[in-house]
């Protein structure tokens, strides 16, 4: 078993109609879950905020979403309340196949926000996923979900970084492309030997 599919933040927030919705991120949806048993295994990352959480714009006074703060761990983007533990926003999108392998669940600290399945934006604190993956020997790894330019991208890079052959399949991402964010998440990711198709 080599190859494994990680479907990023498929969920309700981040689809139309959502907290924080990706321009037609349920279009992924249906071919998400066409291509599911052409995999070894499949791994669903599921954004999982407390109430609360420090990204949130609510949680600073004068603070809009979108709007940038510091953060310990370096720059953070303000974002509207979204995927909160238990919501249905955090549920993952009802057409969505849910019967992967393994969830992991990111962002559940208060104090850090958490982009990359593999690690909190700290980039040292792991989510396990690298430990999972490594024990099952899937080293070849194809990336889906949302959004492109935030999740996918860090992912992606951390993923690369780690020695993990990755492939992220364009056509079945959708992204938020914040002032220019998308192309710069697209060069990154080549830059740290990802494969985009």
């Amino acid at each position: 078993m080599t190859h494994a599919l990680i479907v990023i933040d498929v969920q309700n927030d981040f689809c139309p109609g959502g907290a924080l919705a990706v321009p037609e991120g349920d279009k992924i949806v249906a071919p998400i879950n066409a291509m599911m048993n052409a995999f070894d295994a499949v791994i669903l990352t599921q954004d999982w905020h407390p109430a609360g959480h420090s990204s949130f714009a609510s949680s600073h006074s004068g603070k809009n979403p979108f709007d940038m703060t510091e953060m310990p761990d370096g720059p953070q983007v303000l974002w509207p309340d979204h995927c909160v533990q238990g919501t249905k926003g955090a549920a993952f999108h009802p057409d969505l196949r849910s019967d992967g392998d393994l969830i992991i669940r990111k962002g559940f600290r208060s104090d850090i926000d958490s982009y990359s399945a593999f690690f909190e934006n700290d980039q040292t604190t792991p989510t396990g996923l690298e430990g999972y993956l490594n024990t099952r020997g899937l080293r070849k790894l194809t990336m889906v979900g949302l959004a492109t330019d935030f999740c996918v991208h860090f992912s992606a890079v951390d993923a690369a970084r780690l020695g993990f052959d990755v492939t992220v399949r364009m056509d079945m991402c959708r992204a938020i492309d914040l002032d220019g964010s998308l192309a710069a998440a697209q060069s990154a990711m080549r830059n740290a030997g990802v494969t985009l198709t």
